[in-house]
């Protein structure tokens, strides 16, 4: 069958990962469910990505979309070029405040809860590279871990503070791992760490807090930067420890932190009296 091939293909030949190849499947199954056939040429595709444009579908949602057919279509020998919508300026809304933060890892329950917001926290790292992380990971020495094959398949060094690394060395005291071991596994089946746990875990502390904004692992990571350039620091920096290839994208950490902003208009603004 031409999509199976077609996922083998992105697997084998282009290197995707299997959560990447899996995107590809779902949008695919979602649009040859919804235009009831099979067999596809430029006008089906056309009409389909402009009635996704006309009802108000996200950015990610078409441009996914149109990748994914394009590939498909390059496979099969047809290939379709199709243009993309003009990317929106987000900005980050509703961030946690270092206060927030400080609440947030003060009622964890246990050094297992308290070691994993505190990676969230002091790292800035994506829900994924979290539960891939090994305990041969950690650098305590040098007090950085390393993301092996993060978004993109790149490896880069993060840094944690000294407090992050004392809890850390407390949790694997208590919760023996070897070398070659997930640093965080499921509870009763000792199995990886997985993304769904995560989110739970911090919906219960961040509830737990009182926190009242809605919490998700990946706001850790919008607050890490959010907080990181309130206090100064270099977007290069910033860019480099988030793991991002664009700095466009770490620019919209500063657009969404305007009192940034104001605090370094008071201080440059020459003065004419």
């Amino acid at each position: 069958m031409d999509l199976e091939n077609f996922y083998n293909s992105l697997l084998v030949k282009n290197g995707f990962s299997e959560i990447t190849v899996n995107g590809y499947r779902k949008v695919l199954l979602k649009f040859f469910k919804e235009i009831g056939t099979l067999t596809i040429n430029e006008e089906i595709i056309n009409g389909y990505i402009a009635k996704m444009r006309t009802n108000g579908y996200s950015y990610s949602h078409i441009v996914n979309t149109s990748v994914a057919l394009e590939r498909y279509t390059g496979f099969i020998g047809s290939p379709v070029k199709l243009g993309r919508p003009r990317k929106p300026k987000q900005l980050i809304k509703n961030v946690l405040t270092e206060g927030e933060v400080a609440r947030i890892l003060a009622v964890t329950k246990n050094k297992r809860e308290q070691a994993i917001l505190a990676i969230l926290v002091y790292t800035g790292i994506r829900n994924k590279e979290l539960c891939s992380l090994k305990v041969e990971d950690l650098d305590f020495d040098n007090q950085f871990l390393r993301v092996i094959c993060g978004k993109g398949s790149k490896d880069r060094v993060v840094y944690f503070s000294k407090e992050c690394s004392k809890i850390l060395i407390e949790y694997l005291g208590e919760y023996k791992r070897d070398d070659k071991q997930f640093l965080f596994t499921t509870l009763v089946l000792r199995r990886q760490y997985n993304g769904w746990v995560l989110r739970k875990l911090v919906k219960v502390v961040s509830k737990r807090a009182r926190v009242k904004k809605r919490v998700y692992p990946h706001l850790f990571r919008h607050s890490f930067a959010c907080n990181l350039l309130n206090r100064g620091a270099n977007i290069m920096t910033i860019q480099s420890l988030m793991g991002h290839n664009d700095v466009r994208t770490t620019l919209i950490y500063a657009h969404s932190t305007p009192q940034r902003i104001r605090q370094e208009y008071d201080f440059y603004m020459p003065s004419f009296i």
